[in-house]
């Protein structure tokens, strides 16, 4: 029971990428860039199975951010003659590359990793992609000239990868939709029906992670608008209940969001954020355990998987290591007082 895991990206070693950036840019390149992005991915699997977590990811290591990881390996998308654009309604601007022409994979995007992840670990394996609504938010459409359509075009490439990391023998598939959040009544409406198509055939557990964003400025300066309340997830939980998604990864610890809420997800795994990555505090165990505690009155305890708020990509490796050990540390004490 409480089985932990991670919502997906962890910070790069100083000697692979920029410390403390979303957006860092490799310390190297060509082959020594390969063979470092390898070393950090096999790091930060070791210090995860030390931390004790259950279920383990790559923490996103051979990525630059982690949309722009997936969209690297995309034909059809111009990197050369980035624009600016706002992203997430215009919380904040990027530099994005434009979509110029049909999309299509070039081949195997995250093959390397997943079979690296696999052949280190006896643990499950989780995976993180980019969902299709935050791909198209984060991208300048100059072919497509529809969001849905756009969007669509990447589910199914999304959806030939995810095939092939099951393939690899990854365990768990899981979408990163911050979008979600933002766009609540678009993803009710068409979001959820192009990850249906992202996840079209897929044997393995899939999972959609929606949280209010890493731990930036921007973010933070965004939550403190939202009021005493943040009911984003009530608009989307209702159809992601009705989902053919087998869990659902949200933001719990140091939130405004009502923990009743949870109910609206009754027969899905709920992935409870329980670490805060927007602070630099560690959390105690005790304050771990008494947030499972307040979702348990929710969600019945063989669907809660504590988990990270967000990704930790900005946050620096010694906090992050921390956070981790807090997180095995809290479950275990929350299996004690509840199971």
């Amino acid at each position: 029971m409480f089985e932990t895991t991670l919502a997906g990206s962890l910070p790069k070693p100083a000697w692979l990428a920029e410390p403390g950036k979303l957006w860092p840019q490799w310390r190297s390149s060509g082959e020594s860039l390969a063979r470092d992005k390898d070393d950090a991915t096999l790091l930060w699997l070791k210090l995860q199975e030390d931390a004790g977590l259950d279920i383990v990811g790559d923490g996103e290591q051979a990525r630059q951010h982690f949309v722009h990881g997936f969209l690297e390996a995309v034909e059809g998308i111009d990197f050369d003659n980035k624009v600016k654009m706002g992203i997430r309604n215009n919380r904040y601007d990027a530099m994005v590359p434009q979509v110029v022409g049909p999309l299509r994979l070039r081949g195997r995007v995250h093959a390397k990793e997943a079979r690296l992840l696999r052949a280190h670990t006896a643990r499950r394996v989780k995976f993180t992609l980019p969902g299709p609504m935050t791909i198209i938010d984060t991208i300048a459409d100059c072919h497509y000239g529809d969001r849905v359509s756009m969007a669509m075009a990447f589910a199914d490439l999304l959806n030939q990868e995810a095939r092939a990391l099951e393939a690899d023998g990854v365990d768990i598939i899981q979408f990163d939709e911050p979008a979600f959040n933002v766009y609540m009544q678009e993803a009710a409406q068409w979001g959820i029906e192009a990850l249906h198509r992202a996840i079209d055939g897929l044997r393995c557990t899939t999972a959609v992670h929606i949280c209010y964003g890493y731990g930036i400025q921007a973010n933070i300066d965004w939550k403190r608008s939202l009021g005493e309340q943040w009911r984003q997830y009530e608009t989307v939980f209702p159809a992601l209940a009705a989902s053919r998604i087998d869990q659902i990864s949200l933001e719990c610890a140091n939130s405004h969001v009502p923990m009743e809420l949870l109910k609206l997800l009754g027969g899905k795994d709920v992935l409870v954020g329980v670490i805060d990555v927007a602070s630099d505090s560690v959390e105690t165990p005790e304050e771990v355990a008494d947030t499972i505690g307040r979702a348990l009155r929710y969600v019945p305890a063989a669907r809660l998987f504590p988990c990270t708020n967000c990704g930790m990509a900005p946050m620096s490796r010694e906090l992050a290591e921390r956070k981790l050990e807090a997180l095995v540390k809290g479950a275990a004490l929350a299996r004690e007082r509840h199971l």
